[in-house]
């Protein structure tokens, strides 16, 4: 399978539900292909065409037909899978449409301005989202089953290098390597009472008559939901945090304001809107405690403790992130930060947060930094020990440098192989049909059983 046409898989498979959520226009309706009872319309292969554009990339006189081989692919894969009874839950498709909300909110700037673009809110675009999705999930299962067996070996990383053109070797961005101990600061009970009595006041006020939304916007600090009357939209049973789900579900009707509920996020007040099943849509107000001077000292010191234990090494780096550390996420990994993008543990400067990679840029390899101030992601401060593991400069790609990378892309042209052959096998036995005006494609010449 050449680069180029794994390229185009990969974009199918990230943007298969963005592509079918577009804007609407003009819908051509004609069957292009079927694969095992599985149809592909001309207005899929035309949605992923303009997606594919819209993206910058060039859209050459064979894009429809490469774009038209991979869905089949797909729907090949879809079909298999039900053959296979694979299964994905509830669960599991509600988490992917929320990542995939989430990148796009990002993309766009705000939830308002995805909804403005499409004409549909947040709780429409899930729902429409939904069948793509599952049927995303199922795909990228029936695929994963299919290559569980593909491995790399050193041997075969040394081989796909090898055989790369030294003058087309690619050109790799400087990179780091980092690892961190994170303490949060625990705000003391004098902050936290009167963070609990300012929203005791505020839910008074709603119980003697004022409008909950009206108040919401006022004093909620959950900034995007403030901005919705403290709306949050529906979402399904196990998408909140478990302590304001459990309140949120036990409301019964819209007239009820629940108690005050604690999370790892503050003080909340909670209004049902509506329910559906296990959907449900709420609105609260968030109050969080604030962090005085005071609270701050206890985890400074503390990591000053350990900055210092560390630079003497009395306890390694790692056991020191493991033992103190309340960031659950490298804490096990010895501290280690994982790349969300790639999930490696090398980052590009522009995928850094600024104030780490400022912080980076001081250090030497192997070095710590001084206890930083920071907030956390739940709004929290805590204070921040660095440790920068690796810093590479702009270079060719070579075996020394980038194995991991070498090997990624190694694994993924044998698994793309694997696929292939797959491909060629099931199809003798899946029937298969291709539209007239498709049948001079070459890409998909391939598709007709010998």
């Amino acid at each position: 399978m050449s680069k180029n046409k794994l390229l185009l898989l990969v974009f199918l498979f990230t943007n298969i539900a963005f592509a079918v959520a577009q804007p609407q226009g003009v819908v051509i309706d004609q069957v292009a292909a079927v694969v095992g009872g599985k149809i592909v319309l001309k207005s899929d292969i035309e949605a992923q065409y303009q997606q594919f554009i819209q993206q910058g990339n060039y859209g050459d006189s064979l894009l429809r037909c490469k774009i038209l081989d991979q869905l089949m692919l797909n729907k090949l894969l879809l079909h298999q899978s039900q053959i296979d009874s694979i299964e994905v839950t509830e669960d599991q498709v509600s988490q992917k449409i929320d990542q995939n909300m989430a990148y796009y909110i990002s993309q766009i700037g705000s939830a308002e301005k995805l909804e403005a673009y499409y004409g549909k809110s947040i709780p429409e675009l899930k729902e429409e989202f939904k069948p793509m999705i599952k049927d995303q999930l199922l795909i990228q299962q029936m695929q994963q089953k299919v290559t569980k067996n593909v491995t790399t070996s050193p041997m075969d990383v040394r081989q796909f290098y090898e055989s790369i053109p030294k003058d087309s070797l690619p050109l790799i961005n400087a990179e780091v390597e980092y690892s961190q101990i994170v303490k949060e600061v625990n705000i003391s009970a004098a902050e936290k009472k009167e963070a609990y009595d300012r929203l005791e006041g505020i839910r008074n006020r709603i119980l003697q008559g004022e409008d909950f939304g009206t108040l919401a916007v006022l004093y909620s600090q959950d900034i995007e939901s403030a901005k919705q009357n403290g709306e949050l939209g529906f979402v399904n049973r196990g998408d909140l945090v478990p302590e304001f789900e459990a309140a949120a579900f036990r409301l019964k009707n819209s007239s009820i304001v629940s108690e005050i509920v604690e999370t790892k996020y503050g003080y909340h007040i909670i209004q049902l809107i509506e329910r559906r099943g296990d959907k449900i849509n709420v609105r609260h107000i968030l109050v969080k405690p604030i962090t005085v001077p005071e609270d701050l000292t206890g985890p400074q010191l503390l990591m000053d403790s350990i900055a210092s234990i560390v630079r003497g090494d009395k306890l390694s780096f790692a056991n020191a992130a493991e033992r103190y550390s309340d960031d659950t996420d490298s804490k096990l990994n010895g501290g280690i930060v994982a790349n969300p993008a790639t999930g490696a543990v090398r980052f590009e400067a522009d995928q850094v947060d600024p104030t780490i990679s400022f912080q980076l840029d001081k250090l030497n390899v192997n070095e710590i930094s001084n206890p930083m101030l920071f907030t956390t992601r739940e709004g929290k401060q805590g204070y921040r020990i660095l440790k920068l593991n690796n810093r590479t400069k702009p270079h060719k790609m070579n075996l020394i440098d980038d194995y991991q990378r070498l090997q990624e892309i190694a694994l993924s042209q044998k698994q793309a192989k694997a696929v292939e052959d797959w491909k060629n096998r099931k199809k003798q036995v899946t029937y298969i049909r291709v539209a007239d005006e498709f049948k001079g494609c070459s890409e998909v010449k391939d598709w007709e059983p010998n």
